[in-house]
């Protein structure tokens, strides 16, 4: 699948209506997430017949657009109900996906009676701005959920400190940086003097020790 066409079939994926600060619920619009799935997609071939888990889910963008690449089945995590009613409405515009949505925080996700796994991991967790470690938390229940590859979007500020996480506290095999992407980060919440801000992250891939 094209670029193009991929963005164009993910425009009318809602993003939130009420997004909660105390969740970093920044919206992953259409124009990043197809970015960042076709790259994963285009280089690594990372979808078709994979097993992917989407981490903070969030409305479904990433796993409805993994799944439209050809995913065997995408496991949609999120703590919000909230979100994951939007997720479900969102799932429902498009036939023949295989979408599970699940309400878990994903620090207890190894805790359930059948723990969770998964090829691959794709997630934009929260950058850890009002949380303090939240983009950490992600990555190491990611590490622990893959048995081949995460790929993450953190905060370029951050990447030296990634870098380190994933290679000495995860032991990942590998930790690159396949692309750095501009954020339009509008303005959701009331503390946001913006209209909108230009952030720049960076597209991770980490592969998982066996």
């Amino acid at each position: 699948m094209k670029l193009k066409e991929l963005q164009s079939l993910m425009q009318d994926i809602t993003v939130f209506d009420n997004p909660k600060v105390e969740l970093e619920q920044y919206p992953t619009g259409p124009h990043l997430a197809s970015r960042l799935l076709f790259t994963v997609d285009n280089a690594y071939n990372e979808f078709e017949g994979k097993v992917v888990a989407d981490l903070g889910c969030g409305t479904g963008m990433l796993s409805i657009g993994a799944a439209m690449l050809g995913s065997l089945h995408v496991i949609a995590i999120d703590i919000d109900e909230d979100a994951l009613h939007t997720a479900q409405s969102n799932c429902e515009q498009f036939e023949g996906l295989q979408i599970d949505l699940v309400q878990c925080n994903i620090s207890q996700l190894q805790s359930v009676s059948a723990p969770l796994w998964a090829d691959v991991v794709i997630m934009n967790p929260p950058f850890g701005t009002r949380r303090k470690g939240a983009d950490l938390e992600f990555l190491r229940a990611a590490f622990q959920i893959s048995r081949g590859s995460v790929y993450s979007l953190h905060k370029s500020s951050t990447r030296q400190y990634i870098q380190k996480v994933a290679m000495q506290q995860l032991k990942a095999k590998s930790a690159e940086v396949l692309a750095q992407l501009r954020y339009d980060l509008p303005s959701t919440f009331a503390f946001h003097k913006q209209k909108s801000r230009d952030i720049e992250v960076d597209l991770w891939r980490f592969e998982v020790s066996e």
